[in-house]
């Protein structure tokens, strides 16, 4: 979940950037990944120098400021979610190994380092931190040091043959200042190509504003860059290429766009999400078209089950998926979360289709998830944002969403991206097998292809939630309900509501309601109900608005979210949020909508950060 950023140019006087001007934009673009504290390290004058401090950037920026470093054409730079070691100066990256000449940081978890620390202790070495990545410095220093006789890229290959785990490490030495060594496995990297000069980051973001031509590396290999090369090897000593690829879009898609916040950019971000996840999906004739996956459409046909590998909202948009590729495809879907996936021995074959759901496509549950499945001999399928990350690179085949940067923690744009994309594979599944006419899915298509334009109807009219909000700013507690595909809509409801403002929220099946949940019915107690439309199943329609009577006359305050021109709920709401109208399986794109602008507008509305919320990143990039 942290991020680095690696830099080298041809020297101070001749290079374009300064190496500390470059890791601190990077870091900048980075710090959603990590905040609890920052660092950076930069080699100058025959000697590696470092600033370091917990908390977020600037107090980096500031330590800085007040003790400015010697220039440099070279350096590395973090931005640290705590694992190992709590958010403190002395925890924050980077690391010294070998008397202070060399300086380390690192993404992940060393598995092993409780046992390779007391073999350093043994040997002498003082430790000054409570992380697991000072182990890797001190042995990347004690290799380099002894038998790797001075050569940076041979004591990092060394020491990741002895690392387990997961782990990006990144490392300068006064005694090489003319290169940054970095390993990679099970941890995301990408390197930065420029002229005289060379980047490396966690994702291209860190090097965005210097150079969109970019390489990734595969798992288990090291990459040394030098201003003028970049020469990559095995963890067996063995040369290996990475597939270079072109960064398609600009620094100014990571900014705030004349938002208040990364969170409102995302949120009014989601027509444009939402319309290019459709794109180039079907071809003139109406039929769907996906390129990108590599598995046999035979096989696809033989598919006797799906399972939805997943965690947190990317868990709830798969099961919308369930309900979608279901009805369309009648072909049985579980959704799972992966990080319980694994650990209960499931049964799955080669007629089994695992569809693992992921922002970034290097969340470590479920990549290990999926990784467990296809050694069972299932076939793997990825709906993933971020293209050239692990999971899709590790899957048979992937769609990928194209909602763009997602820079605030909470996921907004990407969660609608995620379902559209699930429609998507759904629809062309029901193809291959022969379960719905091509008119059928004609017609869907052109509903999915109406929804930004109704996603973009309840932004503009999004004030009076945002009022509602603002005036529930010290509410303890608010419940969630719905029925079919508004159930998931409720559990991300109350996601956000956890996640932005702090505050406990549930979200329940409405049928779940008197078999329980009902006794946290009170006088006053706010409950959001997402309504099926009168259009689709009527007897779920009439069942939801009994429950909405039933929670109303014990007293709580009723809010629904439901179809335009649905009068029959307005006699038992508080308020209603009323929504274009569309498909029922095709109602999560809008009736989520409201309940974020909620969420985002509570939560600061109590003054707390909507982009980065405690004790959260962005990417879970740990097991």
């Amino acid at each position: 979940m942290c991020g680095i950023v690696g830099y080298i140019g041809s020297s101070v006087k001749a290079s374009e950037h300064q190496a500390l001007d470059v890791l601190m934009e990077g870091l900048r673009r980075l710090e959603y990944r990590g905040y609890d504290s920052a660092g950076v390290a930069t080699v100058a004058g025959g000697a590696v120098q470092s600033r370091k401090r917990s908390g977020k950037l600037v107090n980096l920026v500031e330590a800085v400021e007040q003790a400015p470093l010697d220039p440099a054409s070279v350096g590395i730079g973090h931005t640290r979610w705590a694992t190992h070691g709590g958010p403190t100066d002395e925890n924050a990256h980077p690391h010294l190994g070998d008397g202070g000449k060399l300086a380390v940081i690192h993404n992940g978890i060393i598995e092993n380092f409780s046992v390779l620390r007391r073999r350093l202790v043994a040997d002498g070495h003082v430790f000054d931190s409570q992380t697991d990545t000072e182990v890797a410095a001190k042995l990347i220093g004690e290799l380099f040091a002894g038998s790797a006789a001075g050569d940076l890229t041979e004591a990092m290959r060394l020491a990741a043959n002895e690392l387990q785990g997961a782990f990006t490490l990144l490392a300068v030495h006064a005694d090489a200042p003319d290169r940054v060594v970095a390993a990679r496995r099970n941890s995301p990297l990408v390197v930065g190509l420029g002229e005289g000069e060379n980047f490396l980051g966690s994702d291209v973001s860190g090097f965005i504003d210097f150079t969109r031509e970019a390489v990734e590396l595969e798992q288990d290999q090291v990459v040394t860059i030098t201003a003028d090369a970049v020469q990559i090897i095995g963890f067996d000593g063995e040369p290996a290429q990475g597939r270079r690829f072109y960064v398609d879009w600009d620094a100014s898609a990571a900014e705030k766009g004349g938002y208040e916040t990364f969170m409102e950019k995302e949120i009014n971000d989601q027509p444009k999400a939402v319309e290019d996840t459709l794109l180039g999906r079907s071809d003139e004739t109406g039929r769907m078209v996906l390129d990108e996956l590599r598995i046999d459409p035979e096989e696809l046909r033989q598919v006797s089950k799906i399972i939805v590998l997943a965690c947190g909202t990317a868990a709830y948009a798969g099961t919308v998926a369930k309900y979608a590729i279901e009805h369309w495809c009648r072909v049985p879907v579980e959704v799972e979360l992966a990080h319980e996936f694994r650990y209960r021995d499931p049964i799955i074959d080669t007629s089994t289709l695992i569809v693992s759901v992921s922002q970034s496509g290097e969340t470590m549950d479920t990549l290990m998830a999926v990784r467990y499945a296809k050694e069972q001999g299932a076939r793997t399928l990825a709906i993933c944002n971020t293209n050239g990350s692990t999971i899709p690179r590790e899957s048979d085949a992937v769609l990928y969403t194209h909602a763009g940067p997602e820079i605030a923690v909470a996921s907004t744009k990407a969660f609608l991206a995620q379902i559209t994309g699930a429609y998507v594979l759904g629809l062309y599944l029901a193809q291959l097998r022969g379960q719905m006419f091509t008119g059928e899915i004609q017609d869907i298509l052109a509903d999915l292809h109406k929804i930004p334009s109704k996603i973009q109807q309840i932004l503009d009219d999004s004030e009076s939630i945002k009022s509602l909000a603002r005036a529930m700013a010290a509410t303890p507690s608010v419940l969630f309900l719905g029925r079919h595909v508004g159930f998931p809509v409720a559990m991300e409801g109350a996601l956000k509501l956890k996640e932005l403002a702090y505050i406990h929220a549930e979200g329940f099946a409405a049928g779940e309601l008197k078999h329980g949940p009902i006794a946290l019915i009170e006088e006053g107690q706010p409950v959001f109900v997402v309504v099926p439309s009168p259009r689709g199943r009527d007897s779920l329609h009439a069942k939801v608005v009994s429950n909405i009577q039933e929670v109303r006359a014990r007293g709580a305050k009723t809010i629904t979210v439901a179809e335009a021109g649905d009068d029959d709920v307005r006699e038992y709401s508080e308020e209603v949020f009323f929504v274009p109208d569309t498909q029922p399986l095709l109602m999560p794109l809008l009736t989520t909508v409201p309940l974020q602008i909620f969420a985002c507008a509570l939560a600061e509305q109590k003054g707390y950060d909507v982009d980065q919320p405690r004790n959260l990143a962005k990417s879970v990039t740990v097991e």
